[in-house]
């Protein structure tokens, strides 16, 4: 019910029953940016209208999920790269270059180049600290024996990794928005049923739901999203029923980075629903909408 912030859950009980939380003005005033007092008040108004059903709850034979994070170090070229490109999108943004459209193309650019240089600039041939720990964490699952989904954003990231491990005879699948309903379903099906440990890697956007992986015992999410509920959705490919193992989740995040702005923002999203909703871990639907002022505070 709540997105980015609290006037959300206002509109709803608004639209459903009108002054039950007051007007707009009086809300705001009541409940945003309140005590903690005044959130037990507004919690005790809406609980009687909230029903959850946590999966924990639900499916008791579900295996636990474990998630890490790995902070990654850049290489140094990598540093150089992103350093540069940081103060070019500085600049741009004291001149008042501020639209939505441009702030995401220069945070697009960023991101990519946690990921590795040489998607924003062909001419770059350094390394990739994202890449040598994505690569070596891969080996480690094959080396043992298991099976592993890996997810991101970017399917340029998705198909050059795709060709590293091409030329490591390390196997693998690959599926994007481009891959038919026909072709999905076999790909799932052969990975699941193959006893060789292997690779699937996924778009974020295009597998991130409707799939069942439960043949592999790890994920791994190579960028962060804003949104911890889409992550979330792709790493229950796996942690779903049927899967009998305990879920390993792997997030890979670039150290000292715009990508650790967007853990920090994951984490506040997730803060205002939770003290509103209950006290427990809860996925949200669809943050897709930032404020200018966060995405401004994410180039900090």
């Amino acid at each position: 019910p709540i997105e980015n912030s609290l006037i959300e859950l206002w509109s709803i009980f608004d639209f459903i029953m009108p002054g039950y939380l007051f007007d707009e003005l009086v809300f705001k005033e009541k409940f945003v940016n309140s005590t903690e007092e005044k959130i037990e008040e507004l919690k005790l108004l809406i609980n009687p209208f909230i029903l959850r059903r946590l999966k924990k709850d639900v499916i008791l034979e579900l295996p636990e999920k474990i998630e890490r994070k790995y902070y990654v170090q850049m290489t140094s070229e990598q540093k150089l790269a992103y350093k540069n490109c940081m103060k070019d999108v500085k600049l741009k943004l004291k001149q008042g270059e501020e639209d939505k459209i441009a702030i995401f193309s220069y945070l697009t650019r960023l991101r990519q180049i946690c990921l590795d240089p040489s998607l924003v600039n062909k001419e770059y041939k350094g390394k990739s600290g994202k890449f040598m720990v994505a690569t070596d964490v891969i080996n480690d699952v094959i080396t043992n024996g298991y099976k592993i989904l890996v997810f991101s954003q970017f399917t340029s990231v998705l198909k050059k990794l795709n060709e590293e491990l091409i030329s490591k005879k390390i196997k693998s699948k690959y599926l994007d928005g481009s891959i038919t309903a026909k072709e999905r379903l076999k790909l799932v099906e052969e990975f699941n049923e193959s006893i060789e440990p292997q690779v699937f890697l996924i778009s974020l956007k295009a597998g991130g739901t409707g799939l069942n992986l439960t043949s592999a015992k790890f994920v791994m999410h190579i960028d962060p999203w804003w949104n911890p509920a889409i992550e979330d959705q792709a790493t229950d490919r796996a942690h779903r029923i049927g899967q009998k193992d305990i879920v390993e989740v792997i997030k890979l995040i670039a150290k000292d980075t715009i990508e650790e702005n967007i853990i920090k923002l994951q984490e506040d999203k997730r803060e205002i629903v939770n003290s509103v909703i209950s006290d427990e871990s809860l996925n949200i639907n669809n943050i897709s909408k930032l404020t200018n002022e966060e995405i401004l505070d994410l180039f900090k």
